[in-house]
This record gives structure tokens, sequence and C-alpha cells, in this order.
């Protein structure tokens, strides 16, 4: 089928919720994608960091391959050999105690809303307010479900749902002061994305974190942390929050989790999860068994990935501030590991320096309207980054060639 007949199929029968490239793909192999028209694209996107092993990986495909041919569904009301496995290894490196598992990160961030309510009631009040109310962050994104658009900091994503649910109060980015006032008793939950994603690649200052978990331990409330997009070695750790030396109590992953596949995870402790009995919360598709058993060997393969992540990463950081200091159009370079942001002056320059990468057969996308984000696959070598800077390059010189040339000039060229 032609990409034509697909985009008048699509916009005759789908929701419009997306605004497409008029590409299509129809297979993938390490860290490029080919059309149908048969050209090859290197993705430093990796489906918005879900690919993270990028495509058709040996051992994953061996997994899949052993896995659907054994078990591919059971439902949660029976056993089956993957979930503990896999939850003994996110246990461990995430140094918390239970999981659960969901769907997707905005499920999994709808549920860590619940638990953060329902601990709050085993407390009691003491006299005091009850602990009820939540703090999330300005700039924020933890996804488009009621419970995640509620604590998501940006209008432009909550408005046309109003009015959202109660309880939830926002406070400006890495600002201290602002937490402190907006802080008290009745405060169940404090809300962070370790690096806000959709929010322009943003990490959270090492002060307002610990800010955030010393309020929370002193009051009984807790600290949530959404690493959905950050999380699963995306920074150089298994968790970004392993870089601040800060311990959540509740944390949620998802994106890469299975190599592909739709599965997230609320890791939690134990004093949380004795707040959780049988009915409270569930899933119907959760942590089925091909999910797990591809996940678990995804975790077997980051074990021996961090490493090169973390070199790969400061390979690219410091590429893109060559960029910096060269190009004026470049105003910041930040992030960490392979999730890296390069924000330009302009969200027009942004949108067409996406869209002449595209033209030269390189996947990026923008954020936060002015972000270009980069989330390439953990499995990219020092060659791909090159050839990812050297298009950067040449698109904002002609970028700056264009808006620098005299308007008669450019009358006269047309």
């Amino acid at each position: 089928m032609s990409l034509a007949t697909i985009i008048r199929s699509e916009d005759q029968l789908l929701l419009p919720t997306y605004d497409r490239q008029k590409v299509l793909f129809e297979k993938g192999k390490g860290v490029y994608l080919w059309d149908s028209r048969g050209q090859r694209h290197l993705d430093f996107l990796s489906g918005i960091g879900v690919n993270a092993l990028g495509y058709g990986h040996p051992a994953i495909q061996r997994v899949l391959k052993r896995q659907a041919s054994r078990l591919i569904h059971v439902c949660n009301l029976f056993f089956h050999e993957y979930q503990a496995e896999l939850a003994k290894r996110l246990t461990r490196i995430s140094g918390l105690d239970r999981a659960f598992f969901c769907n997707s990160g905005t499920e999994a961030w709808e549920g860590a809303l619940k638990f953060a309510r329902a601990y709050a009631r085993t407390l009691g009040t003491n006299g005091h307010k009850p602990k009820w109310r939540i703090l999330a962050l300005e700039n924020s994104f933890h996804g488009r479900t009621f419970g995640a658009l509620a604590t998501t900091g940006q209008a432009k994503y909550r408005d046309p749902f109003g009015p959202m649910l109660p309880g939830v109060s926002f406070v400006e980015f890495n600002d201290i002061a602002d937490l402190k006032r907006k802080f008290d008793g009745s405060v169940c939950a404090v809300c962070i994305e370790t690096i806000q994603g959709e929010g322009g690649i943003r990490p959270v200052s090492s002060e307002f974190l610990n800010a955030a978990r010393s309020l929370t331990k002193r009051s009984g409330a807790l600290l949530l942390l959404d690493e959905i997009q950050c999380g699963l070695g995306r920074t150089g750790r298994y968790f970004a929050y392993q870089r601040y030396g800060v311990q959540p109590d509740i944390v949620t992953v998802a994106k890469p989790l299975a190599g592909g596949l739709p599965l997230g995870a609320i890791l939690t402790t134990n004093r949380v999860a004795n707040a959780i009995h049988p009915g409270m919360h569930g899933s119907t598709f959760g942590g089925g068994p091909l999910a797990c058993a591809v996940a678990i060997e995804f975790l077997k393969i980051l074990d021996q990935s961090l490493d090169h992540i973390t070199e790969l990463g400061e390979y690219f950081r410091s590429k893109l501030d060559a960029l910096k200091a060269k190009h004026a159009c470049v105003v910041d370079v930040r992030g960490m590991g392979l999730m890296l942001a390069m924000e330009l002056n302009s969200a027009d320059a942004a949108k067409a320096t996406v869209a002449q990468m595209l033209k030269r057969k390189i996947l990026i996308n923008r954020t936060n309207e002015t972000a270009l984000r980069f989330l390439p696959p953990y499995t990219i070598q020092k060659k791909h980054v090159d050839e990812v800077i050297r298009a950067l390059d040449d698109v904002l010189s002609q970028n700056a060639s264009r808006i620098s040339k005299p308007k008669s000039l450019a009358r006269s060229k047309s």
C-alpha cells in the first residue's frame, strides 16, 4: 500500500490526534529505518526513547520468537514465570522493594498517584489536615490520562479537557522558595520528572530535588519521580535520580523497558506497598509473559551498556557544545547521557531544522517548541554522532545564510 493511500485512509478513519511526517517506514535494522522508497534513515529519536536498543537486536528477536511460540498472554488471576524475575531485577537496580506492571507510562503515573493517596490514608490525621494535595512542577509532562494531565504543568495539554481533577498545585521549576511556600501538612506527594522531557530536556537541580526529599521525609509525604523518558539507562545510570544521590518513594518507568512492546512499571517501597491490597488496582494486559520476557532480556543487555551510554553521551554533548560556540542561533545545550537537547532561538528555526534533517535522512524532533531533542538508541557509535553533527552544522549554516541574506537579493532569487 502506498504512502498516499495510507494518508487518505487515515484522514477518513482515524481521529486527527497526530501531525505525522509524510514518511512510510517498512523495516528497521540497528540504528536505521528504511522507508517505502528504500531510503535509509539514521534514527536519533528511537520512537521517542522506546527503541533504546535500535531495531532487530538479535537477543531481543530470539526472546520474542521463543516466547511468542509458548505463551503471549495470561490474565493476572494466574501466575506466569516472568513477573517475579523482572521485579527482582528492577528492584535490585532501583533500590526499591516492590513492582507493579502496567501497559504504559501514563498508566504507571496514574497508579503512582493512586498509591500516594492510598498511603496517605493509612497515616491518619492526628488532629491535622488530611494529606491529599499533590504538588507538581510547572512545565512538566506526565501523560494524557486525567490524573496525569492534572499533574502536567503545561496549559496547552490541560485546557481542552478541563476542569481537571482537584487537589493539584504547581511549583515553579527549580524554585525552592516556591516549593516551601506551597508545601504544608496536607501534601501527600511531590511529583517530579528528574529530567523534564516534553518540557525541553531540563534536568531538575540537585538543590531542588534534595529540598523536595527533605520536605517529604519530614512530613510523611511521598516523593514521586517520573523516569518514563529519562530512566532505564538513558542518562548512563539505571535511573537518573542515581546521579543525584536521592532515593524516591515511588518511581515510574516505561518507554524502553520491553524493547518496543508496551510495558510500564511502578517501583515503590514496602512501606507504600503495605497500603495496597487485592482489588485496589489492576491491569488486564500489564505484565504479560511476552512483554516481561523481553524486558528481562533488555535489562541483561542494559547491564553491559551503561559505560557505552556514558561515553557516547559525553562525546555527543561535546560536539553539540562546539556547534553552540559556532552558531549564534543555538542558545543552550543540556541533558545527560543520551538524552540531550539543543535549544534554538526560535520555534520556526527549530521546526525548519527538524524538517531539513529529515531531508538528510536523519530523524530528530523538537519539544517545547524551540528544543531539538536527541534520544538515539544506546547502540550508536561515534560515527553516527559525527554524521548527525555534520548535518546539523550544515543545516544551521544554511539557515543563518538565508536569514542574513538581504531581502532585495532574496526577492531577486525567487
